[in-house]
């Protein structure tokens, strides 16, 4: 995967106001430039932070968040009022405002100098003051923000920071991302469907449908010196079993699902692409349903959804591109199978064949097994258990009046028994807070069976996520109640009729 992070950066934008003379305002930039260059080099904020001069009047705070919006490098903007920056001044740069804003209430001192303060260092420093008048406008504009509060030494703040930015990336990641749907969805299937227009409207995302076949002359013109040169990388990579090795009587079925690989790969580099959707139903002339090389292009950072299940495919994506770098990972799982004993309930998740390997440290094997689905040849696949650790699960829905992301904070856990003939890869959790509400609390929320499952990033950037896309999410935690959750839907249907209109 490309580093999603590579020339980006968010720009460090500081309010002031011409009144307190040219000397003051040098101190200001000069103190703001320390801020910025604290969270510059923070090891949790994963693009430059970039420091801007400071902002006095309404012309330049206009055309500083012009020229952020029309910088396809800035990812967002960081506000911090270092004094008294009068609001009015920020409504004219805040009605033209398109990238993500993060108000950072910070201060340049740590600990006050309790004997030595007077007016100057008064007027100086207050942030505590301008900050509240920033806030203000922010709200009465309602303008979508995330809001950190405490110095920038402190590793809570900068672990904040770099999540927002992190969800930043993901915001943008939605809106260059071209998903390519081979074939259409999964027949009579409900949550799969959605409104694509409006998808791109809200997140910037275009879904599009190619026909199978034209993947499939994709996979027909893989050299045979390019697929030995990738089961050679499989041997490498994973356990093969003796069947599918160069000598054994299966190992054509390897060198095919190479094949599909190529193909895939090679198609979906082609037109940009960086989300893609299969449906078993719709497979044209393969031979298998793709299974191993899904698993493996999603480790490379696609997007991926089973069934003709694009909205998934996009959260897969833009999950990735936010845990970028950070251990764990994110695939596609699906809820499959509980193991309900009392008060120790567990959710098997798998799926037919398409679990990245993301999930796991451990080596996967490489396997060929029988699928009762697709009347297609058998798949080869990756077979593996994903690492115990925590994570989230996070559905998209069509409401038809909106989106809603839906995400549930888990415990992934080491399965309490083998699995000695469950032939795909897996994940078990344990549901924050508990089964009974975690299941009900996803049942009325009308949440997918299909989720991204991330062990890299949590629910806080997909808060932030939600929140730069105006995009209604429901969390599911340890603070949840079934009675809680059934309230917050009705107050949230309340809230997105009154918010986006009637």
């Amino acid at each position: 995967m490309q580093n999603p992070f590579d020339g980006k950066e968010i720009w460090f934008l500081t309010g002031s106001q011409g009144l307190y003379g040219e000397d003051v305002l040098a101190q200001v930039a000069q103190q703001s430039q320390a801020v910025a260059a604290a969270l510059d080099a923070a090891p949790d904020v994963p693009v430059r932070i970039v420091w801007k001069p400071v902002l006095t009047d309404s012309d330049a705070i206009r055309r500083a968040v012009l020229d952020a919006g029309a910088d396809d490098a800035c990812l967002g903007v960081v506000a911090w009022m270092h004094t008294f920056s009068p609001a009015k001044m920020w409504i004219r740069g805040l009605d033209v405002l398109t990238k993500p804003l993060l108000q950072l209430h910070t201060q340049a001192n740590v600990e006050l100098p309790w004997s030595t303060i007077d007016m100057d260092f008064m007027n100086l420093n207050q942030a505590a003051h301008g900050d509240r008048e920033f806030g203000y406008i922010l709200s009465r504009m309602d303008v979508p923000r995330k809001v950190v509060a405490g110095h920038t030494t402190d590793p809570r703040v900068q672990q904040q920071v770099g999540t927002w930015v992190r969800a930043a990336a993901g915001r943008a990641a939605m809106g260059a991302m071209r998903l390519a749907r081979f074939g259409d969805n999964m027949r009579n299937v409900a949550v799969t469907e959605g409104d694509k227009t409006e998808a791109e409207v809200r997140f910037g995302v275009s879904v599009n449908t190619w026909g199978v076949n034209d993947l499939v002359a994709a996979v027909d013109a893989a050299s045979d010196a390019d697929v030995d040169a990738l089961v050679a990388e499989y041997e490498d990579l994973y356990d093969v079993v003796p069947e599918l090795r160069r000598d054994g009587d299966r190992h054509e079925s390897l060198r095919y699902g190479a094949r599909i690989e190529l193909g895939l790969r090679s198609f979906l580099e082609g037109g940009g692409f960086t989300a893609f959707t299969t449906n078993f139903e719709d497979l044209g002339g393969l031979r298998q349903l793709p299974g191993l090389a899904v698993q493996r292009l999603m480790a490379d950072g696609y997007g991926f959804g089973a069934e003709g299940d694009w909205k998934t495919a996009v959260l897969v994506r833009t999950a990735k591109v936010m845990g970028h770098g950070l251990p764990g990972g994110a695939s596609l799982m699906e809820d499959y199978t509980y193991d309900l004993t009392p008060g120790s309930e567990l959710i098997l998740g798998a799926h037919m064949l398409e679990i990245c390997p993301t999930l796991t440290t451990g080596r996967p094997r490489l396997e060929i097994h029988p699928l009762g689905i697709g009347d297609r040849e058998d798949p080869v696949r990756l077979v593996f258990e994903a690492d115990a650790g925590p994570g989230v699960v996070v559905a998209l829905s069509d409401m038809r009046d909106r989106f809603r992301l839906v995400a549930n904070e888990v415990d992934v856990v080491a399965a309490p028994q083998s699995l000695p003939r469950l032939p795909v890869a897996h994940a078990v959790w344990s549901p924050k807070p508990d089964f009974a509400t975690s299941a009900s609390g996803w049942l009325l929320a009308g949440a997918a069976h299909h989720t991204v499952m991330s062990t890299a990033v949590g629910v806080e950037a997909f808060e932030d996520l939600a929140r730069m896309t105006r995009t209604e999410l429901v969390t599911i935690d340890a603070d949840s109640t079934r009675r809680g959750v059934e309230n917050e839907l009705r107050w949230n249907a309340v809230y997105r009729r009154v918010a986006d209109g009637i």
